[in-house]
């Protein structure tokens, strides 16, 4: 019997600057000597759960190409993708971390590209931050891919060779790129604050259908 799988995805914004107090900014700029280092400490507080929050959430399964994208919206929207196959929904970031919870517990295996490194701390931490508790351990035992296979930890052999992006390894494999529709995680801020929710949560989707690919090569070929 098929085993039930998803790959997942988020995205992530960092908080506003302004947002945290003089201490905070003293510790996130300790080592900042220039305004070029400065900007890149602001760009780079979408990477922690301390500085950042969930606005998109992405679960595809690769064998029915069915999905949900949860993502956050100034309103409640609930619609599905042309096709019929992809449900777009969308709530306040605990709304849609509860739901993620809720969902992720059917699944014997889950997916990532980048997971143990990114996405499932990052959702645990957030989650407890926000007083949920998850359902599920995302960072279970590093080397079974039969829970979570981390294709990035997959097609490095754990480290054994240099790592490259989501991006290059599509192209490598010559599978459509997420970027190709010119779009980057660097848009993402902008693009919420100018309140593309919409346009975010297809971003999500991208992400997702290229690892969904990516996952298919390494089962067929690597998967040994």
């Amino acid at each position: 019997m098929l085993m039930a799988r998803v790959v997942i995805d988020i995205e992530t914004i960092g908080q506003s600057i302004d947002s945290f107090d003089e201490v905070q900014k003293e510790y996130l700029f300790k080592f900042a000597e220039s305004d070029a280092k400065r900007i890149e400490v602001i760009q780079n507080l979408s990477l922690y759960p301390t500085t950042a929050q969930v606005i998109a959430i992405g679960m595809l399964n690769p064998d029915t190409n069915r999905g949900k994208v949860l993502f956050q919206a100034d309103e409640k929207l609930d619609y599905f993708s042309a096709d019929g196959l992809i449900q777009f929904y969308s709530g306040n970031e605990k709304e849609i971390l509860e739901i993620f919870w809720q969902d992720i517990a059917r699944y014997e295996q889950f997916v990532t590209f980048n997971g143990r490194g990114f996405d499932c701390p990052f959702l645990m931490l957030r989650s407890a931050i926000l007083q949920i508790k998850p359902s599920r351990n995302l960072m279970p035992y590093r080397y079974d891919a039969t829970i979570h296979c981390d294709l990035l930890e997959q097609f490095t052999f754990y480290g054994t060779l240099r790592k490259f992006n989501l991006d290059f390894y599509c192209k490598a494999f010559g599978i459509e790129s997420p970027k190709s529709h010119g779009v980057t995680g660097l848009d993402l801020k902008r693009m919420f604050e100018e309140k593309r929710f919409k346009e975010i949560a297809e971003y999500n989707l991208w992400d997702l259908k290229a690892t969904a690919e990516l996952f298919r090569r390494w089962d067929k070929f690597l998967n040994v």
